[in-house]
């Protein structure tokens, strides 16, 4: 999801390699440690220290700041999916008995930017509702061609917020955000934000998403969140985002052909997009892999997943998704999730490339917080001991520590596949001096 990670572009000379560790049992949180536990190498490198900031000067008192917007009303979910639907609707520029299509780009979560069983059953809810009470809207599937007939554009994010609307701390509710674009203006010209209690929402991530063994946030996707949570009618959508749409489309029809195991026809549909003049992203390139993988062809899928690691590298941020066993620091080896293997080609890759570094563990905010504390510092120590057994060489450029669950991403508590991405271990790189 991501994220789906930690992102720190602000450090000179760092570069950000995350890589995420997701739990299938129970994970657990700190919430309040000053610091992160852990233990270091004697030779371990350190980070450039920033430089001291000026002294500043007094001024005099400023007004105070404009009180930020009231938040929409918390609905039971049912509720909240059913009124952004109808308030969506009732500020789209067409009436009946116009008859006009629609598609629809798949609704993702806000955070990971993942399409979860929550959002998949959204669309369904819309398309039920515009066949019941709005007979001249043809809702139309998420196509190439489709993209050609149909003047109007539906996206929507669902975020776990907290009581002030920001997706941080703990959360108490999901903002969920629908926005209808004009593809002939690219202008949205219908919005609306509900919220929903966290109660019904389900954020497992479908197939494809929770399977990635790598997570990464790309200049479409940014783009889908930008144009749905920071665009307002009347705007015209970001141009990254809907230059891109028949690439996300035709990666969209592999990742359906994926998630109902259409193997071959997802990797025809995925090699198509890796192909393509924008053909070099992460996603299509994690569709490959995973149909590879599938299809048991092994060294094809590990020169993918390599394929992977140096693009991520190339980009400065990479993120492998491992899957521990509950409660321990135990790395899990299946037919379909070869760890082992990703771990090797991670550590060749970092030792080619004289990286240095922290490993620093996570934990989501379910459980006790000083249990989850020490297991988020066992995690990150694992892996850094399984990537010095592969490249000796690491043992000197790379620390370990613990953070608990004071950089959750999701934030939700709910220690499941839907908050996996707060159970990550993050490789934060920098050159070594």
């Amino acid at each position: 999801m991501t994220q789906h990670l930690a992102h720190s572009p602000g450090r000179s000379a760092w570069l950000l390699i995350t890589v995420f560790l997701v739990l299938l049992g129970c994970a657990t949180p700190e919430t309040s440690a000053p610091r992160p536990s852990g233990t270091a190498p004697a030779a371990a490198p350190s980070a450039p220290a920033a430089s001291a900031a000026p002294p500043i000067a007094p001024t005099s008192a400023a007004a105070p700041a404009a009180a930020p917007p009231a938040l929409p009303p918390l609905l039971p979910y049912d509720e909240a999916v059913t009124r952004a639907f109808t308030e969506l609707l009732a500020r789209a520029p067409f009436r009946e008995p116009e008859r006009v299509a629609v598609v629809v780009d798949p609704l993702i979560d806000g955070v990971s930017r993942a399409q979860t069983r929550s959002t998949a059953d959204i669309e369904t809810r819309l398309a039920a509702q515009l066949k019941a009470k709005h007979p001249n809207v043809e809702l139309r599937p998420f196509t190439a061609a489709a993209l050609g007939d149909a003047p109007y554009l539906v996206i929507g994010t669902f975020t776990p917020i907290n009581q002030q609307g920001k997706p941080e701390g703990e959360r108490e509710s999901f903002r969920f955000c629908l926005a209808m674009i004009d593809l002939k203006s690219n202008k949205l010209v219908s919005k609306t934000a509900v919220r929903a209690q966290l109660g019904k929402v389900d954020a497992t991530p479908l197939p494809y998403f929770q399977e990635a063994p790598i997570w990464a946030r790309e200049a479409a996707g940014e783009g889908y969140v930008k144009s749905c949570q920071a665009t307002k009618p009347g705007e015209a959508a970001d141009a990254g985002y809907v230059g891109a749409l028949v690439q996300a489309a035709s990666l969209n029809e592999g990742i359906r052909a994926y998630n109902t195991g259409k193997y071959r026809d997802a990797l025809a549909l995925f090699e198509r997009v890796a192909a393509s003049a924008q053909g070099a992203e992460t996603r299509a390139r994690v569709g490959i892999y995973l149909c590879q993988l599938r299809l048991n062809q092994r060294d094809a899928a590990a020169r993918a997943f390599g394929q992977l690691v140096d693009q991520g590298l190339a980009d400065r941020r990479v993120a492998v998704l491992f899957q521990f066993r509950p409660g321990t620091a135990a790395l899990m080896n299946q037919r379909y999730l070869p760890q082992d293997l990703w771990m090797k080609l991670l550590a060749q890759r970092l030792a080619s490339g004289a990286f240095c570094g922290e490993v620093a563990g996570h934990a989501s905010r379910d459980g006790h917080a000083a249990v989850n504390e020490r297991l988020s510092t066992l995690r990150a120590e694992h892996v850094r001991s399984r990537l010095v057994a592969d490249a000796p060489v690491l043992d000197k450029r790379f620390i370990a520590a613990g953070y608990g669950s004071r950089e959750a991403k999701i934030g939700t508590a709910k220690g499941d596949a839907s908050d996996a991405l707060d159970r990550r271990v993050e490789l934060r790189l920098f050159a070594c001096q």
